[in-house]
């Protein structure tokens, strides 16, 4: 079995909506009512939740957005490249890794609400990572990118839109 195989099993992975694999590995017993949260939210939600990630070379995690800020953390493989388009419509993009003297960083934070994805850097080979969300992941609070309607709001990013999604 290769690395990608055994990290599947071993960690349990499913495939993940956007792309990818993943597992839930927290999800906190603390629950913060709808009316302590932001707008937006359709009800309580966990304080917390976390899940391993893994993608692999020429795979992608699609555009998608949720109502939470998200946290990346990297912990094996290559590095990840994360696309974020801000709130100015500009796109940042983060390096998720091991390689400092590259730019990449262990953690970063994609607020809520913005539109992102992510995959592996032309030299990687796989990239695995967990994400940590608060308020905690509900899929109500998730939304796929359709590539078009995404284009026609920043059209300047039409490329890398098409690419990163699935519809």
């Amino acid at each position: 079995m290769n690395e990608i195989a055994d990290l599947v099993t071993q960690f349990q992975l499913l495939p993940h909506p956007e792309g990818g694999y993943y597992r839930e590995t927290y999800r906190s017993n603390l629950i913060i009512n709808q009316q302590s949260l932001p707008t937006g939210f359709d009800g309580d939600r966990n304080s917390s939740t976390a899940i391993y990630f893994l993608l692999e070379k020429g795979n992608f995690s699609a555009f998608h957005r949720i109502k939470s800020d998200e946290g990346w953390h990297f912990y094996a493989g290559q590095a990840l490249l994360i696309y974020v388009i801000n709130d100015q419509g500009e796109i940042e993009v983060i390096k998720l890794g091991n390689n400092m003297k590259n730019g990449e960083v262990f953690q970063a934070i994609v607020p809520a609400n913005c539109w992102f994805a992510s995959e592996p850097a032309k030299e990687s080979d796989y990239c695995f990572v967990g994400c940590t969300v608060s308020p905690g992941f509900d899929f109500n609070d998730f939304e796929l990118a359709q590539a078009a309607e995404l284009m026609a709001i920043y059209p300047n990013h039409s490329q890398l839109i098409q690419r990163l999604c699935r519809q």
